[in-house]
C-alpha cells in the first residue's frame, strides 16, 4: 500500500500536508509518542485519545520477545490488544538489536533477550513476518544501524548490508499480502536509508532504498551520537533523494530544536521517548525551556507548568502539587507529567505545522531556536 502526502503548503522546503490510510488521515508534520510495550508509559489509550494524537510507535523487539507476536496476532493484532482505534507504527527492532551488539552474518542478527537471556536470531524476512502478525499500519524493514562515530568501512558496510536487506524484507511483505488480507490487514511497508553523517553515502543508501520501492522511506541512524550540526546536512542528503510525494520519517529524533530544523528541512514523521522519559525523571518540557519538578522554588507556585499550554494537566494543576506528588513518590506525578510533555511535544509540531501553512516558518523556527538552542 504506497501512501503518498498530499501536500497543502510549503515554505521553503518545509511541508505540511495529509497522509490517507484506510485506517485514517495523518497531518503532517508529525510527532509519534512512543509505546515501547504497546503502551505509552504511565498512559492508557483514552489518554492518547484525548490528547488528539493519531500514531503512536510499538517496539518490534520488546513485542516479539513479550508477549510475543504470535499470541498479538491470535488476540486481533495490536490495536484490538492496546484497545486503540488510531495507527500504530512497528518498527524493525534493529536499533534495539544492534545495541546490544549481536552477532550479525549476511543472514540476520543473532542475540539475547534483555527479559531472560534466551537466544533469539531475526532475519529481514522475519521483521517483516513479526510486524505483519503485530498488525501495524506501518511496518519498517531491518537495517543495521551504527553507532556513531563509526570508522568509515563500519558506516559503508552497514549502508550495502541495509541495502541487500531492504530487498529480502520487501520480497518477503509483498509475498505475505495474501496472509494480511485473508486478516483484514492493509499494511504499508518503509524502506530505510543509513550513511552515519558522510553525505555521499546517505544520498546513495537513500537512491538504493528508492529502488527497492518501498510504501515510505525512513531516515535511521541519526541521533546516535553525532552533533547536530553533523546531522542535519547529512539529513539534508538522504531527503534529496527521497520521493517528494511520499512520507518521510526521522526515526528516533525528538528534542525540539532537531524536530524544527528537521521540519525546515521537509520532513514529516517524528517518533522519540523523549516527552515520557523526561516525564519519569521530573523533567518537563515548556515554552520557556526546560524546568525539574523536583526544585524547590515550584514548592509554592499555584501556577501551571507552562501557562501557555492547554492541556488537561496545565488546565488543573500547580507545580506546587505536582511537585509534591513526585518528591512522595506517587505514580499520579509520573501519569500527570507525561500527560504534558507528551501534549507539549505534539502541540510545538502542530504549531509547526500551522506556521507553515501560514508561511511564517522561519519565525516559528527562530522562536524554538531562541528558546531551546
Amino acid at each position: 500500500m504506497k501512501l503518498t502526502i498530499d501536500l497543502s503548503a510549503t515554505d521553503g522546503t518545509a511541508r505540511t500536508g495529509t497522509i490517507t490510510t484506510p485506517r485514517g488521515v495523518l497531518p503532517t508534520p508529525l510527532f509519534m509518542p512512543v509505546g515501547t510495550r504497546a503502551a505509552v508509559k504511565a498512559l492508557d489509550a483514552d489518554d492518547l485519545r484525548s490528547l488528539g494524537i493519531p500514531l503512536i510507535l510499538g517496539n518490534t523487539y520488546h513485542l516479539m520477545l513479550r508477549p510475543g507476536a504470535d499470541l498479538i496476532a491470535d488476540l486481533g493484532g495490536l490495536h484490538r490488544f492496546m484497545a486503540w482505534d488510531g495507527h500504530v507504527l512497528t518498527d524493525s527492532g534493529g536499533y534495539q538489536i544492534f545495541s546490544l551488539e549481536p552477532k550479525v552474518t549476511e543472514d540476520g542478527a543473532t542475540f539475547r533477550s534483555t527479559y531472560d537471556g534466551d537466544r533469539h536470531h531475526l532475519t529481514p524476512e522475519g521483521a517483516a513476518e513479526i510486524q505483519s502478525k503485530l498488525g501495524a499500519d506501518i511496518q519498517m524493514v531491518l537495517d543495521i544501524c551504527p553507532p556513531l562515530p563509526s570508522p568509515d568501512p563500519v558506516v559503508r558496510g552497514a549502508v550495502d548490508r541495509t541495502a541487500r536487506w531492504a530487498e529480502r524484507g520487501r520480497a518477503a511483505f509483498l509475498a505475505g499480502r495474501g496472509w494480511r488480507e485473508d486478516r483484514g490487514l492493509d499494511q504499508a511497508q518503509f524502506g530505510i536509508c543509513q550513511g552515519g553523517v558522510d553525505e555521499a553515502l546517505r544520498a546513495e543508501s537513500a537512491q538504493r532504498t528508492v529502488e527497492v520501492g518501498f510504501d515510505g522511506y525512513g531516515i535511521g541512524g541519526l541521533s546516535v551520537g553525532e552533533s547536530r550540526d553533523e546531522m542535519l546536512p547529512a539529513l539534508a542528503a538522504a531527503l534529496a533523494h527521497l520521493p517528494e510525494d511520499q512520507p518521510r520519517y526521522l526515526m528516533g529524533v525528538g528534542d525540539p530544536v532537531s524536530i524544527v530544523e528537521a521540519v525546515g528541512l521537509g520532513v514529516d514523521l517524528f517518533d522519540c521517548v523523549l516527552p515520557s522519559r523526561h516525564a519519569r525523571h521530573g523533567t518537563i518540557l515548556t515554552s520557556a525551556g526546560r524546568i525539574a519538578i523536583k526544585n524547590k522554588e515550584h514548592e509554592r507556585d499555584e501556577g501551571p507548568i507552562d501557562p501557555t499550554c492547554s492541556c488537561p494537566v496545565c488546565a488543573r494543576y500547580s507545580r506546587a502539587y505536582l511537585r509534591h506528588l513526585w518528591r512522595v513518590g506517587e505514580p499520579t506525578a509520573a501519569r500527570l507529567l507525561t500527560i504534558h510533555n507528551v501534549a507539549w511535544l505534539s502541540n510545538l509540531v502542530v504549531d509547526l505545522r500551522a506556521a507553515v501553512a501560514a508561511g511564517r516558518f522561519e519565525a516559528a523556527r527562530r522562536e524554538v531556536l531562541d528558546t531551546w538552542g
